[in-house]
């Protein structure tokens, strides 16, 4: 008879002598967590769900692929972006030494040194300021007979600039360099002794003092650097009102308006025995100093941002000043929109030539210059009337502009009737030296004779700066054909206003300028 099982039921002792015999007497399981067994039964839902059942060897393979080249695409993206960062460190590293390497030629530590730059005061950002520009001779012949030493150089063109970032607007003002004026212990000089006795930081005092304002930049450009500058920008356009011919500066350019390259422009700035039939040769020259600088000006604004770096890269060789690449970019961006032709002023110091000791000395016509400060400051023209631009007509100009405030254009300019006459060249003339050169009103009587006027020459009854013609009654086109014949503006024309003699058709009272 087969044996029949009989189940005990297990008591909770037994349950505890058979836990202890499987795991140890040190060993329990834990509460709440049941002895998993050796094997497990799927149920039909898991047998049913294929995201719930083991891999096959070729879902394995295929699934260990994938993994793998997710691992690659992310350590290639990672080395992209380790590459890309390195070639921006690297970007930002060469552009860093390429300013420098600007700023470092810009920069030149014997003229931009400590000295000056104590002398040079600093304005906020976005607020009018300005910047003495000068150019100085330092070419090869002087420093192979003299040396290099600053106190050899000459600072022949002194420019007082005004530059207004906020209206758009850029005064220009040359001090003509026979100006005479006090440097204290080192008594009363011309204006460009200060350079070869200071070098750039004592000339910016005795500028800053002579005009009463705070000069806060420094530039200075070399003459003989000059053509490159121009040839870098691809030349500049100039409009030239009569021929310029000067054997000396070597240049002979038609009148009109055309492009020049850097040798004429050198020559153009040179140049002032061009216009020593109209007399004080180096205003005339100063004048066309400040047309090209405009000129210059106006050029470099129309270049984009990439070719102008790369200009100011090339000028560093030719200009020296305290302002660094970024801030000379920085300064170009702020007036992208100026128009050269209208918002650049242009004027030089009201002097009266004198000749003192066989020396001829410029000295300043203080209410005239303290009038011209006031206008300037005040963001004006240097000029309040036409007629004080004295090379207007026979020097270069900035652009097209009459050169007067717009409030003030309208009392400047000349009627229409007054434009539409032709000159005319017969009629009797007046003379008057008024310069103090003696002969000098005899020279002119006899140039006015052989143009077919009949001319006498007398004495100003005192000394004056500026030629001018005045007219009596209907003799107007005669006073045009006199000073079309003795190269004087049309705007120093005038009605003779009972000052002078009315027993001539025109009169003439010569001035320094005409010495």
């Amino acid at each position: 008879m087969a044996n029949k099982k009989t189940h005990k039921r297990m008591t909770s002792a037994d349950q505890a002598r058979l836990s202890e015999s499987r795991y140890g007497s040190g060993s329990r399981p834990q509460p709440g967590i049941a002895d998993e067994p050796r094997t497990t039964r799927r149920s039909s839902s898991a047998a049913s769900d294929p995201r719930l059942q083991a891999p096959s060897r070729a879902d394995g393979v295929e699934s260990y692929r994938r993994k793998q080249r997710k691992k690659g695409r992310g350590r290639v993206l990672r080395g992209v972006l380790v590459s890309l960062l390195v070639v921006l460190i690297g970007a930002g590293v060469a552009l860093a030494l390429y300013v420098k390497n600007i700023d470092d030629r810009l920069r030149d530590d014997d003229v931009v040194n400590d000295t000056l730059i104590e002398q040079l005061d600093q304005v906020e950002p976005q607020e009018p300021f300005y910047m003495l520009l000068l150019g100085v001779d330092k070419s090869a012949g002087r420093e192979d007979e003299w040396g290099d030493d600053t106190s050899n150089f000459r600072s022949d063109t002194i420019i007082l600039t005004r530059v207004d970032p906020p209206a758009q607007k850029v005064t220009l003002v040359s001090i003509p360099r026979d100006t005479l004026v006090d440097m204290g212990e080192n008594g009363e000089r011309k204006i460009n002794d200060a350079y070869a006795l200071g070098g750039a930081a004592y000339m910016t005092e005795i500028v800053a003092d002579f005009a009463d304002v705070r000069i806060s930049h420094y530039a200075e450009v070399d003459f003989e650097q000059l053509t490159s500058i121009v040839d870098t920008i691809g030349g500049i356009e100039v409009t030239l009102p009569v021929a310029v011919h000067d054997e000396l500066a070597e240049i002979d350019l038609p009148a009109g308006t055309q492009t020049i390259n850097g040798t004429q422009a050198l020559g153009l700035c040179r140049a002032r025995h061009a216009y020593d039939e109209y007399g004080g040769g180096d205003f005339y020259r100063a004048a066309n100093q400040r047309m090209v600088i405009g000129a210059i000006v106006k050029k470099v604004l129309q270049l984009d941002l990439v070719t102008m770096t790369t200009t100011v890269s090339e000028l560093a060789d030719s200009v020296t000043t305290d302002l660094s690449a970024l801030e000379i970019l920085s300064l170009v961006g702020q007036f992208r929109n100026l128009d050269a032709d209208n918002d650049i002023y242009s004027g030089q110091t009201p002097t009266i030539s004198e000749y003192i000791n066989n020396i001829w000395y410029e000295l300043p016509d203080e209410d005239a210059w303290q009038e011209m400060l006031e206008r300037v400051d005040a963001g004006e023209s240097p000029y309040s009337d036409a007629t004080q631009d004295f090379t207007a007509g026979v020097a270069g100009s900035i652009g097209g502009h009459t050169n007067i405030s717009d409030a003030d254009e309208s009392d400047a300019g000349a009627d229409s009737e007054a434009a539409a006459l032709e000159p005319s060249f017969v009629g009797s003339v007046s003379v008057l030296n008024g310069a103090g050169v003696s002969g000098l009103a005899g020279q002119t009587s006899e140039a006015l004779i052989a143009a077919g006027f009949t001319a006498e020459a007398g004495n100003a009854p005192q000394t004056v700066s500026t030629t001018t013609v005045y007219y009596n009654d209907e003799s107007h086109a005669a006073a045009l054909g006199v000073a079309q014949t003795l190269g004087i503006p049309e705007a120093n024309v005038v009605p003779n206003d009972g000052s002078y003699t009315t027993a001539y058709d025109v009169v003439v009272v010569l001035g320094t300028d005409q010495a």
